[in-house]
């Protein structure tokens, strides 16, 4: 069955652009280049009930996470269309949201478009997402980090956090109340979004809310003792940054 494709951006090339592109994949979709701002957008979004929408961040008369804010049921994938803004980027990050950056990459366009239909084909549609970005991006509410698993959707808060451990390409989040999650993102990914809020990553492995740490237990080579009482090595050249983040809690 057909699925239906809105791109909403400010910029009629940029539409046009992106539904030219749409259509040379080959993919069973219809591109529906129609949105220019927050207001016409919305009327969009009723008129054509999309399974996707790209969606454009800054418009002229708001933002994008307005449009969203604006409709009390999301029953589409959205795909954000943005310029490099860092403190944006991350809220969708942290909201297991995904983005294409200005001027849009034909393979970087192609890939989310299938992560996104692969999305509609599970039927993974979740309002907690979205839920979770109307926090993230108020810079003074707590974020909350999405993961996404086979069978759920979880959003925690970070101080729910007390470690976390990479697997291959997998991650395992370890919480406060005993509860383990297991992802299938990279810990790599996770250390880029949590290091500036408190997380070091104190080994190859090994991923620590530094606020969770009970001790440096010097016996078989050091290892971080965490006050659940997990333990986890740390590496001699991790030694020295760490020491100076538990200074400075």
């Amino acid at each position: 069955m057909e699925k239906k494709i809105l791109i909403i951006d400010d910029e009629n090339r940029t539409r046009q652009l992106i539904s030219k592109m749409i259509d040379s994949f080959g993919f069973d979709v219809k591109a529906i280049p129609e949105g220019e701002n927050v207001e016409s957008a919305i009327n969009a979004i009723k008129k054509h009930n999309p399974d996707i929408v790209f969606l454009d961040i800054q418009m002229p008369d708001g933002t994008g996470f307005d449009v969203l804010a604006s409709l009390p049921e999301k029953n589409f994938e959205v795909i954000f269309i943005t310029a490099h803004e860092e403190f944006a980027i991350k809220a969708i990050k942290f909201s297991a949201l995904d983005y294409l950056l200005k001027p849009v990459d034909t393979n970087e366009l192609r890939s989310a478009l299938e992560r996104a239909l692969k999305t509609i084909t599970l039927n993974q549609f979740d309002n907690l997402k979205f839920e979770a970005l109307k926090k993230n991006i108020q810079p003074s509410e707590k974020r909350r980090l999405v993961l996404k698993t086979q069978e759920s959707i979880h959003v925690i808060e970070l101080d729910e956090i007390i470690r976390c451990e990479a697997d291959r390409n997998y991650t395992s989040f370890f919480l406060k109340n005993n509860k383990r999650i297991l992802v299938s993102r990279t810990l790599k990914e996770y250390e880029t979004l949590l290091s500036n809020h408190n997380f070091l990553r104190v080994q190859q492995s090994h991923l620590v809310n530094i606020q969770y740490v009970d001790r440096y237990d010097k016996k078989n080579g050091g290892a971080v003792v965490m006050k659940d009482g997990s333990e986890v090595p740390l590496s001699p050249a991790k030694r020295e940054l760490f020491f100076q983040r538990l200074e400075n809690i």
